[in-house]
């Protein structure tokens, strides 16, 4: 191959195949060079019919156009736009600075491609072959468009900056050598990720990774087998939503809107352990109608996170743990049966501020959901839920939800902490319902008023005593701290005896749990 002044003026070296030279000189008018055969089968990148040395290209006379290539013709732009072309050996960019445009659709490459810390406008790789493409710290000043293609050995885009969108739409990647498909940690992207029916075989890693819009995978598939995360991205920064949704299949591509009556749906799936721990979100993730597939030791992580919204409206995880300890989120939409059972989820200092339950979820099976969160007793869930409702002005569901805390704290306390416990519980309900005071007081009255109309009372001072009333005898006895003049003026013997003594217990318990009840919702107040 010729090189030095005559490839830069233009001229077509001396020693290029037909193809190439077809290729140099598309590059110089800016135009579509198509080697393709015009049937499907034979140009399918990713199947197994052989293309020979008419429709192949070498990757060094690639990189010769595009980093130092002729000018282009007078009135174009010089620019690389291949269809249904074979490049045989390594594309080797590494550091370089390419400024032509680059868009190859349905080409198959024999070898990886390399393009750490290279320097780009925009790249669009479409439905393309690529054993592995490796471009750690790469800079794009528009897009990185990787749609439909198939990579063998993964990709990596660690560091990589990408101007606008990154898109990975129905792209296939398998793992690489260290487990991962795409590797991506610290990744910035200035718009969109959309990685829609992406199918994911190892481990996606975008490990503090910045979004500048909005992450989609919606209908994607991720499949780790072989480790425990299938998706891991703590500290993961997305301007606005995180998409973990359906989409769409077949028919026209329209990310982001609802598919037509009739359009086949795929919903999200994850067949590993998810890590958006630390992770920070402008809008919301979204859930809905995620299925996620774990062993008993994977799980759902979303310590720590902060979002507006969290839809968490998925299919419930048959195994393994949701992890949300820690979490703030302003608006919880959830679904009664998207939520794991008892011993799987863990929702330590979870804050949300308001609940949106999608379909039924009465306030029983939420007092599960709190239950499910709290293996051994932790006030702090209930009394968030509590502080919840009572915001949303459902006071007497903020009651039950508080004295079903009590209730659960009293399994945790010795034998008898939990009669005194149950003496509270069957009276006054923990001061959470204190009309039952006046019941239990009014029923106790009147047994007693009755009982001691035919009691032998006898006065203790004969000279001087008030009438006698059983009803007032009856009520002084049950009133632990007003003195009617009854008590201390009559004197009962064997069995009345004891039953006075029965109603001033009974009488300390009430005011005793009534005072804590009080105390109780003051403290609230």
């Amino acid at each position: 191959m010729t090189e030095g002044a005559g490839l830069r003026a233009g001229d077509v070296p001396d020693d290029v195949t037909a193809a190439e030279a077809g290729m140099w000189q598309a590059f110089r008018n800016g135009s579509v060079y198509d080697l393709s055969s015009g049937d499907n089968v034979v140009d399918d990148p990713h199947g197994g019919h052989p293309w020979g040395p008419e429709r192949t290209v070498r990757a060094r006379f690639v990189c010769w156009l595009l980093l130092d290539g002729p000018p282009a013709l007078s009135g174009r732009v010089a620019s690389l736009k291949l269809t249904g072309v074979q490049i045989s050996g390594t594309l080797d960019l590494a550091g370089g600075t390419i400024t032509p445009f680059v868009e190859l659709k349905g080409c198959r490459f024999e070898h990886e491609i390399l393009l750490p810390e290279a320097r780009f406008q925009t790249v669009r790789l479409v439905n393309c072959s690529v054993p592995r493409l490796e471009a750690a710290r790469v800079h794009t000043e528009g897009d990185l468009h990787l749609p439909r293609c198939r990579f063998h050995n993964g990709v990596r885009l660690t560091d990589a900056h990408i101007g606008t969108d990154l898109l990975l739409n129905q792209a296939i990647v398998y793992r690489d050598r260290t487990g991962r498909s795409i590797a991506a940690d610290g990744m910035t992207v200035g718009q969109d990720l959309q990685a829609e029916l992406l199918e994911s075989h190892g481990e996606l890693s975008l490990r503090s990774a910045k979004v500048g819009v909005s992450l989609s995978l919606r209908g994607a598939r991720l499949a780790n087998p072989y480790s425990r995360l299938a998706l891991n991205a703590p500290q993961l920064t997305v301007g606005r939503t995180l998409y973990l949704t359906p989409a769409g299949v077949g028919g026209p591509w329209l990310s982001g809107t609802t598919p037509a009556r009739g359009t086949r749906i795929q919903r999200f799936t994850c067949q590993g352990g998810v890590r958006l721990d630390d992770g920070r979100f402008g809008d919301a993730v979204d859930l809905e109608r995620a299925r996620f597939t774990f062993t008993d030791d994977q799980e759902l992580s979303l310590l720590r996170i902060q979002a507006p919204e969290l839809r968490f409206l998925g299919e419930r995880p048959q195994r393994g743990k949701v992890v949300l300890s820690g979490a703030r989120v302003a608006n919880l939409i959830d679904g009664k049966d998207s939520w794991p059972g008892p011993g799987n989820l863990h929702m330590g200092g979870f804050v949300y501020e308001n609940l949106v339950p999608q379909g039924p979820f009465p306030l029983e099976a939420r007092l599960d959901w709190v239950t499910a969160a709290t293996a051994e007793y932790n006030p702090e869930p209930y009394e968030r839920l509590a502080t919840v409702l009572r915001n949303a002005g459902e006071d007497e569901d903020a009651r039950e939800v508080l004295l079903a805390k009590q209730r659960r704290r009293r399994e945790s306390l010795p034998v008898a902490a939990k009669l005194w416990g149950f003496a509270q519980d069957w009276t006054v309900a923990y001061g959470y319902r204190p009309g039952r005071a006046a019941v239990w007081m009014a029923v106790l009255w009147a047994a007693g008023s009755l009982a001691f109309a035919h009691a032998n009372h006898v006065p203790v001072n004969s000279g001087g005593h008030p009438p006698w009333s059983p009803a007032l005898f009856a009520l002084d006895l049950l009133l632990p701290v007003i003195d009617l003049g009854q008590v201390g003026q009559w004197q009962l013997h064997g069995g009345w005896q004891w039953l006075s003594v029965a109603l001033i217990l009974l009488g300390w318990i009430l005011a005793t749990t009534v005072a804590a009840g009080a105390t109780r919702l003051l403290r609230r107040g």
